[in-house]
This record gives C-alpha cells, structure tokens and sequence, in this order.
C-alpha cells in the first residue's frame, strides 16, 4: 500500500505569483480528507524549501493534519503548533548560513532590482526574484562561490529562486522525518518534485513523480506525468489511490 503522498509547493501544488486554480485544490483537499476514513487514499503533507510561515498556511488550506516541512528539513505539526528542526542544524550550520545570508545581500541582492531575500528563513539562505532570466543569471555564480568555501553546502534552484541548504538539512531529510511522523516506509511513499532541490527526495521515496514542468534533471530521476502543476499533483494523487484499490 502507499501509505502517503508528498508533494512540493511551488511548481508542483501551485504555481509562484500566479492565482492557484481553486477547482483543482479544492479536489486534492477532498481526497486529503477521504484518507481519514478510506485506507485507499494516502494521507497528504507537503514537503517545501518555503518559510514556515508559507507552509503552515498551505497546509492548513489543504486541510493537512500530519507534520509539514519547511526549509527542507523542518517540521511543523499543525495539530499541536510544534516547530522541530533537524538535529543537523546546529550553532556551526547556523553561522554558515548566517555568513552566506551575508554574501547574498551584499554581492547578489543588491545588485539585482526587484530580488529579495527570504527573510523569514532560519535555515537556509534564499533569495527570489520573478524573472527567470535572472535566476539563471546568479545561479552559477551563486554555485561557484559556494562550492569553493562551503563544502557542507548544496545549492539547489528553482524558476523563481536559489537557495543554499546544509547538505544533510536537505528534502532526503525533511522526507524521512515525515515518513517517521506518519508511521510510514519511504519505500510505501509517494512524492512529486519540480528542481533541483527535490531530487534528494525523490531518491528516497519508492514512488517519485515529476510535472511535466520539472526541470531536465529531475525528470531523469521520477515518472514524469503529463500534465504542470497542480493537476499533474491531482492526476499523481488519483493514480495513487487506483494503485491502493488495485491492490
């Protein structure tokens, strides 16, 4: 049986600085809320490199009762509004993304208008900006000079922004420990991603999917299914249930 359904946020369950199609969420939030009483439904949670704050309320919109995780690796539980990071994340990985923070502000943010960084994160070190042109623009940079002095540090991107995870603070482990939370197998596991930053993830589940909006990479590691966003979300979370019934 596969127990359980994760998916991203953006590019996956909805699509950044674009209006979500309600009718779709509306109907992966109805099958959420069969799982309560169907046991061929999988359970929904998210796993997202958002801020807490985007996740939680993502989650209490898709009527999510399990633990969502935030900057990768966090976990909120929205029954009893429990914040737990990572072990990994100690006072060493904080001063490093307290330093890479520093670099982005000084020689990315700032030289590029209408970029922003995501201000609320503790975790990671992200920034946004809406066109894509400039994202591919700052990424390699961004890359280079982390490889060259931070060799904990994996940097991952999306259309609309980059971010700098410490290595074992990544989705691999954000999924594991909602796989624990739940009671569930990775290998029983469901999980659909967009970038770069989902392909730890998607290693560890036994069932990887991918939009057709996913990135070349990410492709090469999970089922792509034929349709963007949130009804390639939908259409994952219906063959899901297909798959349990069949069984």
């Amino acid at each position: 049986m596969i127990n359980l359904f994760i998916t991203d946020i953006d590019g996956c369950l909805a699509e950044p600085f674009v209006s979500p199609d309600w009718n779709l969420l509306t109907q992966i939030r109805e099958l959420n809320q069969a799982s309560e009483t169907d046991p061929s439904i999988p359970r929904l949670t998210i796993c997202s490199g958002r801020p807490y704050p985007y996740v939680e309320a993502i989650g209490q919109l898709m009527g999510i009762t399990l633990p969502v995780s935030f900057e990768s690796a966090g976990l909120f539980n929205i029954s009893n509004h429990q914040i737990t990071t990572n072990g990994v994340f100690d006072e060493e990985a904080e001063k490093t993304i307290s330093e890479l923070k520093i670099w982005l502000n000084h020689e990315i943010i700032a030289k590029h208008p209408a970029m922003v960084a995501e201000f609320t994160k503790r975790m990671d070190a992200g920034l946004v900006h809406p066109n894509t042109e400039i994202i591919n623009k700052v990424y390699p940079q961004i890359k280079r000079y982390v490889s060259e002095n931070y060799e904990d540090v994996e940097v991952h991107y999306t259309d609309v922004s980059v971010n700098m995870v410490i290595k074992k603070n990544n989705k691999r482990a954000g999924i594991k420990s909602l796989c624990e939370c739940a009671k569930v197998n990775p290998s029983d596991t469901a999980y659909i991603g967009d970038s770069s930053g989902d392909i730890p993830g998607l290693k560890l589940v036994g069932y990887p999917f991918a939009p057709k909006n996913a990135s070349d990479e990410v492709k090469k590691v999970a089922e792509v299914i034929p349709y963007s966003s949130t009804r390639a979300v939908l259409e994952v979370y219906q063959r899901l249930v297909e798959i349990n019934k069949a069984r």
